[in-house]
């Protein structure tokens, strides 16, 4: 397969597959400074610390409620096509943290009747390699 030249590095005359361009990382930093201001860090920290607890864990904690909008936001964006799949799965472990927060969201989906609550977010998170 060839690929456009923005989307390759030359390397001792071989093809090298670049994920994203320019723009996917000018937005994934932008999106990485809209985290920080967020508190996306702090809440991180929360839900990967050694007292949480997955299955008690609910959507509407507030660490959890903000790691679910920071990575739905993201996925989101990957499933428009707007976001590099691929450099953003080299950057965040999705699957990781939906391991982590996905138990509340399966729950929250039930109480709802939603299940189309935070779909975005498990897709990317499920589909990862």
């Amino acid at each position: 397969m060839r690929l456009p030249p923005w989307r390759t590095l030359a390397c001792v005359g071989r093809e090298v597959l670049v994920a994203g361009s320019h723009d996917d990382a000018v937005l994934l930093v932008e999106i990485a400074q809209w985290g920080a201001m967020s508190g996306v860090p702090d809440a991180a920290g929360m839900i990967w610390a050694d007292e949480f607890d997955p299955d008690s864990a609910e959507a509407n904690d507030p660490a959890v409620r903000t790691v679910l909008a920071f990575f739905e936001t993201v996925a989101t964006l990957v499933k428009n096509d707007l976001l590099n799949r691929e450099l953003v799965l080299d950057w965040v472990w999705a699957a990781g943290v939906w391991g982590r927060v996905g138990p509340a969201v399966k729950r929250a989906r039930e109480r709802a009747g939603a299940p189309q609550l935070y779909e975005n977010f498990e897709a990317l998170a499920t589909t990862a390699p």
